[in-house]
């Protein structure tokens, strides 16, 4: 007899009939368990309070149609039992429903993904032949690349505006489905999608998402708003070109930028402070303003700072450098290259080498330029054997970097390929973690404060999948991260997963004045270091014990921090980092002599002042400095020469009276003494 296995094994002699039965019984044996199901009510939480009942499956936005409509208006998309979900998503087992809104991040990449769709089908329905690459949000906004045959231009933004409008009109339901792999290929392949296909056959999911909204279907996992009538008040912004892929081995692709609100009042709000920002951008005030260029020479991402830009840096560093002595801080300062070896034992060669410029030899041994300042540092702390009693070591540097940035994603001062990291290094004890966080947020938030800082967004990222160092180790230091936010009593958002693999960290975004968000403070727990440089000090127990390294920058690098204050203050600098603080306009010759004395007595006061003597007419000196964006102006005429007084201009108020010149002098000195903000 021929043996039988597995869990149901069938009888190899077993006729047609009884197989047929046996489905007729399995078949029986769903369908009772079906109706047991459907006897059995779906329980729902709802983010009023309410828990409800259901006896069949319902849609998201029809639960909140019946049991919560005053959800409807601001609801963008859901999440069910913790997952991000459409409100078209049907629910058929008992869970917890939140309202996802457009005031959540999650909520405003929805609707931003959903307008980049509603744009695609625009495009696809203006140009039949665009080939689609890919439509992601961002951080204001969303953008779809493009592989047209033709250069689009301003014109053709507002012909795909009206198309939008149009199928915004429309009410398209917004649809997902769920297709196998190969049904998927064939239907991008009808579509003449070679993009999409290229992204299909990197999936490894034998089940792909797409998502439908008339006869337009794009690829995508979702989740979207229910119809595109959700997505109203939009922009179309301006067309970039961008390599497939970030690649510059790759087809050039036209890339359109949009925006997208809710609410008309969000998208004029917002067009007008974009309007600002062109004003503001840091790089047409910087060379207005003779401040630092960047040549095709020398090569890009890499700065050039003129006399008033590298004044105004040094004037910074030299804060810096002060402020950080004062702290407890010791300054080192290390090579621009090293022995590519200390760059593998750092793991750099293996985490970090695309970010890495291509080393160079040196007597038969490869040198790499330096991407980072750690390795130095970590090397001074070894150069002796250290003990528990000089913990914390707390070591600063405002070391010069360089790391590889492709081509297209350099931008000013704000993605630069050489840039001075505001960097320090933090070697302590396990237990003296959470106050040297606080230090370090105090710290932060005194330096952050002083050059007019105010709003913040805060994130503490935590242990991703791969990682090296115990979870004990983790524990220790995501809690000590969280308990000094907590004790600063600072607001933060928990980035789940998003530490890098040596560590937890917190990451402080600043706010400019146009309400944009600027990576800034970097506060970060190493346990990779001190493990693959074998670190050590010598405990209590005369037992030799690994340190905790933390890794700590405050502005982030001085070229993008010099960047965003720029913008932030549109050059209009605050008069302590002015590079001139004073001009002194004589109205005529007679004068001269006088605004001569004037000049010498601020100089001597520590006043950075010039004199204007050229023969040019008053109000185009006066208009001029104002262009040049200098916080004070003298004006000398006979009055003020008679009087020994001077006649004050001040950046933006205009006149504000006559005062002697020791009056003038106290004003200015107490300004600039109190760093204040408000020249």
């Amino acid at each position: 007899m021929q043996e039988v296995t597995g869990s149901n094994p069938v009888p190899p002699t077993i006729n047609l009939r009884w197989l047929f039965l046996l489905k007729i019984l399995s078949f029986g044996q769903d369908f009772i368990e079906c109706t047991n199901m459907r006897k059995n009510k779906i329980k729902l939480q709802l983010p009023n309070g309410k828990e409800v009942e259901i006896s069949e499956e319902k849609r998201i936005l029809e639960i909140f149609q019946e049991y919560f409509p005053e959800a409807i208006p601001n609801a963008i998309a859901a999440r069910f039992n913790g997952e991000l979900v459409d409100l078209n998503k049907t629910i058929n087992c008992d869970g917890t429903i939140e309202v996802v809104s457009f005031d959540d991040v999650a909520g405003r990449e929805v609707f931003w993904h959903s307008s980049a769709h509603l744009m695609a089908q625009a495009i696809k329905q203006l140009y039949p032949k665009a080939k689609l690459a890919i439509g992601p949000p961002i951080e204001n906004g969303f953008y779809y690349d493009i592989d047209l045959d033709q250069p689009l231009s301003p014109e053709d933004l507002k012909k795909l505006e009206k198309i939008m409008k149009q199928l915004s009109e429309a009410h398209y339901q917004i649809r997902r489905e769920e297709l196998p792999l190969k049904q998927a290929k064939e239907l991008f392949k009808s579509r003449g999608e070679d993009y999409k296909l290229e992204l299909l056959d990197e999936i490894e999911d034998n089940v792909i998402s797409v998502y439908w909204q008339g006869d337009f279907v794009d690829l995508c996992r979702g989740p979207h708003v229910p119809n595109t009538g959700y997505i109203r008040h939009f922009k179309l912004l301006n067309i970039a070109g961008a390599y497939w892929r970030g690649d510059e081995r790759n087809k050039m692709l036209q890339r359109i930028y949009g925006i997208s609100f809710p609410q008309k009042e969000q998208l004029e709000d917002y067009l007008n402070r974009l309007e600002e920002a062109k004003k503001r951008d840091h790089r047409r005030l910087g060379k207005e303003l003779d401040l630092f260029s960047i040549s095709d020479d020398i090569g890009s991402g890499l700065i050039l700072w003129h006399p008033k830009g590298a004044f105004i840096r040094n004037l910074i560093e030299t804060f810096w450098k002060e402020e950080h002595l004062k702290a407890g801080y010791e300054l080192l300062y290390t090579p621009h290259i090293a022995k590519l070896d200390l760059w593998r034992q750092s793991g750099h060669v293996d985490f970090y080498r695309e970010n890495m410029f291509s080393p160079m030899v040196v007597d038969d041994v490869e040198y790499e330029i330096k991407p980072m300042n750690c390795p130095f540092h970590i090397n001074i702390y070894k150069s002796r054997i250290r003990s528990y009693r000089e913990l914390p070591i707390r070591w600063a540097e405002l070391g010069t970097v360089y790391r590889y940035e492709r081509s297209g994603v350099l931008h000013g001062l704000l993605r630069v390929r050489g840039f001075t990291q505001d960097d320090a290094h933090i070697f302590c004890r396990p237990d003296q973690i959470e106050e040297e966080i606080i230090r370090c947020l105090d710290f932060t938030m005194f330096f952050l404060n002083t050059f007019g800082f105010t709003d913040f967004d805060v994130y503490l990222s935590t242990r991703p999948e791969k990682f090296v160092g115990t979870i004990e180790n983790w524990d220790l230091a995501t809690k000590a991260l969280e308990e000094a936010l907590n004790t600063k009593k600072l607001a933060y958002s928990i980035d789940p997963g998003e530490g890098v693999f040596y560590g937890p960290k917190i990451d402080i975004k600043i706010k400019d004045v146009l309400k944009r968000s600027w990576q800034c403070t970097t506060i970060q727990v190493d346990f990779n270091g001190p493990e693959r440089f074998n670190m050590s000090y010598v405990g209590e127990d005369g037992q030799q014990h690994p340190p905790i390294m933390i890794h700590r920058a405050l502005l982030g690098s001085i070229e993008r921090f010099f960047g965003v204050l720029i913008e932030h203050y549109g050059g209009a600098f605050p008069l302590w980092l002015a590079p001139l603080q004073v001009m002194v306009i004589p109205i005529t010759e007679k004068q001269y002599a006088y605004a001569k004395d004037v000049v010498n007595k601020l100089k001597e006061a520590g006043i950075r002042t010039k004199l204007d003597d050229r023969s040019e007419k008053i109000g185009f000196k006066i208009r001029e400095a104002e262009t040049q964006k200098i916080p004070y102006m003298l004006v000398l005429g006979e009055r003020e020469v008679a009087g020994n007084t001077v006649a004050v201009r001040k950046r933006r108020s205009g006149d504000v009276g006559t005062m002697s010149i020791d009056e003038f002098v106290c004003q200015v000195k107490k300004e600039i003494d109190t760093k204040s903000l408000t020249t």
